[in-house]
């Protein structure tokens, strides 16, 4: 009786040892998969130039002419992101809720990684003040994994590059709040009743912010908030949230 209880028992850990190496398996395989995906996304956002006598360089195109390659692919692409010294690099995706991509890429495949995609209550016309963005941690660092280094008070302080694009044009975002937060603090807010509400919803992002910031935010400014998953406050209803404001560039 003894051995056969212990036969049944190695026989049941052997089966879970090796439930768990092929989870991690399927796991690591969608890792791999969606970095993949996502560098051919970058190869179609960015073209290569090549000065004589010098090394080849990438460039990123303007407007609708960016865009070109990957709407052939998904019209659902309505913006990228890219943050200097971080892994951030993608293409935002807009749907018709806020679910369809937590788990789909940009060519609409399953990953557990999910796409950033923006908010669908947003118009990219310019006309929105508050454009939200959302996107995973993820545990290899992807997606919105970096956003954690602007919990790092030189690096909120840096002056890194974050280049902000839509079809109608191309931004940078200056970066004047970051903070930890539940999901019962709306900084997801989309209408402002006037100018004044919309400056006193800027004051309590100010408010809220781990570090201050010498970017000033005006009634006539527009900003983008960048919205991931935290772990600080509450595992299942923690935010980590970076505000910026959003200036043309040429």
């Amino acid at each position: 009786m003894k051995k056969t209880i212990s036969r049944s028992l190695t026989a049941l850990c052997t089966g879970v040892l090796l439930y768990a190496l092929v989870a991690l398996g399927f796991i690591g395989y969608d890792y791999l998969n969606n970095r993949h995906v996502l560098a051919e996304a970058q190869k179609l956002y960015t073209v290569e130039r090549e000065i004589p006598g010098e090394e080849v360089y990438t460039e990123t195109l303007s407007g609708e002419e960016a865009f070109v390659g990957l709407h052939e692919i998904n019209e659902d692409i309505a913006g990228w992101l890219t943050i200097d010294g971080t892994a951030i690099d993608y293409p935002i995706m807009q749907a018709e809720d806020n679910d369809f991509y937590l788990d789909r890429n940009y060519k609409k495949e399953q990953t557990r990684a999910g796409s950033l995609f923006f908010d669908y209550r947003n118009e990219l016309d310019g006309t929105d003040r508050n454009v939200i963005v959302y996107g995973h941690r993820m545990k290899d660092g992807s997606m919105f994994a970096p956003l954690t280094d602007f919990l790092d008070d030189s690096f909120f302080e840096s002056d890194s590059d974050i280049l902000f694009d839509t079809v109608d044009g191309k931004y940078t975002v200056e970066v004047f709040s970051v903070y930890n937060t539940m999901t019962d603090f709306y900084y997801i807010e989309t209408e402002f009743k006037d100018d004044h509400d919309f400056t006193e919803f800027v004051g309590e992002l100010k408010s809220r912010s781990h570090f201050k910031s010498d970017v000033d935010v005006t009634a006539a400014d527009q900003i983008i908030t960048l919205s991931t998953c935290d772990y600080v406050l509450d595992p299942s209803e923690g935010r980590l949230v970076v505000h910026g404001k959003i200036v043309e560039r040429r």
